[in-house]
């Protein structure tokens, strides 16, 4: 009898967790039955810009463009620098990058806002925490036949790569600038030495931008109707924090707080970006039950 009453009792302990698990699975499938994300399967272009906070913004942007490639290595993710603007301090006022794999601005979409950092600056003498910010734009890459590129819309100009990279960069007129007419939108592109590269590179970005820019105006006709929890993803919004003295990253969006500041850092964001998929794929879940 007492037996009975041992295998008993193991079961009562199960119960919770395996009554857990079946709401789990069934959430999975509900998620899995919504069609997928507007461009998911995307490559993406990646941009970021040092905000406010002098030097110690542009270091900030250095330390989120490590950060993306260590997650893009780490993920099986290809990187490849298209654009960067290096300032003092081994920081960037701006970087732009491709990733490539699998279903990347699936991965990476929800990365697109503004990022702060509040930490003490390795300038500052009494110890004082500052607070810079960085902006992060994640654009999924356009085909060509998304955008319609006109000839006569576009003026290219070619000149010569300035910056870093030794006497080869120097002596080569390899950096293209693109202005796209219609809409005053200026590329430019010097990180290779091959003219024809740098040129293709900058109609890849400006297609990206046009693409976002298109999405975004259909996005606004409707978002008065539509009620998003994530977040717009949009360049002006905050949405995380990195605190160095707590060791902490808050995700504001969706009250997440994680005190892995040090493996955020080096390219631990699975759990983020796991926590962000999640978030929106039971909105999306709860707008589709609303409207059946």
């Amino acid at each position: 009898m007492s037996r009975d009453v041992e295998i008993a009792a193991m079961a009562d302990d199960e119960i919770p967790d395996l009554g857990k698990r079946v709401a789990d699975l069934e959430r999975e499938i509900q998620i899995d039955l919504l069609p997928p994300g507007q461009k998911e399967d995307r490559d993406a272009i990646v941009e970021i810009r040092a905000g406010t906070g002098g030097s110690e913004a542009a270091i900030f942007a250095a330390d989120l463009y490590r950060m993306y490639r260590r997650y893009a290595e780490s993920a099986g993710l290809k990187t490849e620098d298209l654009e960067s603007s290096p300032s003092e301090l081994g920081g960037l006022k701006e970087v732009i990058f491709r990733v490539s794999g699998e279903s990347v601005f699936r991965r990476l979409r929800y990365e697109s806002g503004v990022h702060r950092v509040q930490r003490v600056p390795a300038t500052e003498a009494q110890g004082r925490i500052h607070t810079s910010t960085a902006t992060v734009a994640v654009l999924p890459e356009a085909e060509e036949v998304e955008v319609d590129l006109k000839p006569e819309d576009l003026r290219i100009e070619v000149s010569r790569a300035g910056g870093p990279g030794g006497q080869g960069v120097n002596t080569t007129d390899s950096a293209v600038q693109i202005l796209h007419i219609p809409t005053s939108m200026i590329v430019r592109c010097q990180e290779g030495r091959s003219q024809i590269k740098n040129k293709e590179r900058a109609l890849s970005i400006l297609r990206a931008r046009l693409l976002e820019r298109k999405q975004r105006e259909e996005a606004e006709k409707y978002s008065a109707q539509r009620r998003v929890q994530i977040g717009t993803g949009g360049r002006e919004e905050k949405i995380r924090t990195y605190n160095f003295p707590q060791n902490r990253v808050t995700d504001h969006r969706i009250g997440l707080t994680l005190y892995n500041l040090e493996g955020v850092m080096d390219g631990d964001l699975g759990e983020l970006i796991s926590a962000l998929q999640a978030a929106d794929a039971a909105e999306r879940l709860k707008e589709s039950t609303v409207v059946t």
